[in-house]
């Protein structure tokens, strides 16, 4: 690499965070509602359903997360 020119990888961040892992975030915050949900609806265990509702609280974080890492990387560039 010649001196003086540095890589700037933000925009594969943004490519990345935006297209593939806010995704998957989501999808998987919705997978575990709608197990939820499902548990609910037939009358499964109450303990199943706290596990699923800490699941889908954890993901739903996990999936804030990677949306301020993507407007913060898109700040950047």
């Amino acid at each position: 690499m010649a001196r003086g020119r540095r890589r700037c990888y933000v925009p594969l961040m943004v490519t990345f965070l935006s297209s593939i892992a806010l995704p998957i975030a989501l999808a998987a915050v919705t997978i575990v509602l709608l197990l939820g949900l499902f548990n609910m609806m037939r009358g499964g265990s109450p303990d199943t359903s706290q596990r699923l509702m800490r699941l889908r609280v954890l993901f739903q974080f996990i999936a804030i997360v990677i949306a301020m890492l993507a407007v913060w990387a898109l700040g950047k560039s």
